[in-house]
């Protein structure tokens, strides 16, 4: 095994790139309930997005086929370009190949794949890059979907069996925070928290109000303040 697969993942280490997130690529999606799917893209952004990890957004053929990328996607990146493109693999395109040469030139060759479909845009992609590259793939399986249960889960083997390391939007935000005394980033995850990871995000709702006290209409409304955990 690499050496360099032992490594958590880091803000510093990493990077994003989000593939065809795009309506018509999500309606062909069968392989994870489509508002899960959505959700988790969208945490996976928020968590990028919060920790300053350099992120990609490509589309394919939004004019004449798949649509605009989600606009939830594009409100966590308002400032990011959306690199267009008619290949279903994004490794084909020289501007997606410079963006991420540009994150890896600061030491960020951990590249985080969120994409559709698992089978096509994700796998050409991350078979692609690291024929050419000395990067690793992080293919986030649940902010992922394929046209089937079955295409997405041998897509994911198959790219597996040559290096791509399977994650999960949470593991990668939580491993990103990897110590609750970060106090920089700890609200922000905690946000993330409650509005994408469900039952966890209710566990620490509970917590707030339970044990920590916070009043409940001001855990509805946002304004907690300082992180009564960490007092």
């Amino acid at each position: 095994m690499s050496t360099n697969k032992l490594q958590l993942l880091t803000p510093q280490n990493s990077q994003v790139i989000f593939i065809d997130q795009q309506p018509q690529m999500a309606f062909g999606v069968q392989s994870i309930d489509r508002q899960t799917l959505k959700n988790n893209v969208i945490g996976l952004a928020k968590a990028a997005k919060a920790f300053h990890v350099t992120t990609t957004i490509t589309t394919v053929e939004s004019a004449s086929f798949s649509g605009n990328t989600l606009p939830e996607l594009v409100a966590v990146f308002p400032e990011n370009n959306l690199l267009e493109r008619t290949s279903m693999n994004s490794w084909d395109d020289q501007n997606v190949r410079d963006a991420l040469a540009k994150g890896a030139a600061e030491g960020r060759k951990k590249i985080v794949v969120s994409g559709l479909w698992t089978e096509v845009c994700n796998l050409s992609f991350a078979l692609s890059c690291l024929q050419d590259t000395d990067y690793e793939i992080y293919m986030v399986a649940d902010a992922s979907g394929g046209t089937t249960l079955e295409a997405h889960q041998w897509a994911m083997e198959r790219m597996m069996q040559v290096g791509v390391v399977p994650v999960t939007w949470q593991q990668v935000l939580l491993e990103w925070q990897r110590d609750w005394a970060n106090k920089d980033t700890y609200d922000a995850v905690m946000d993330i928290v409650k509005e994408h990871s469900g039952a966890y995000g209710m566990g620490v709702d509970y917590a707030y109000t339970m044990v920590h006290k916070a009043p409940a209409r001001s855990l509805a409304a946002g304004t907690l303040g300082p992180n009564p955990a960490l007092k």
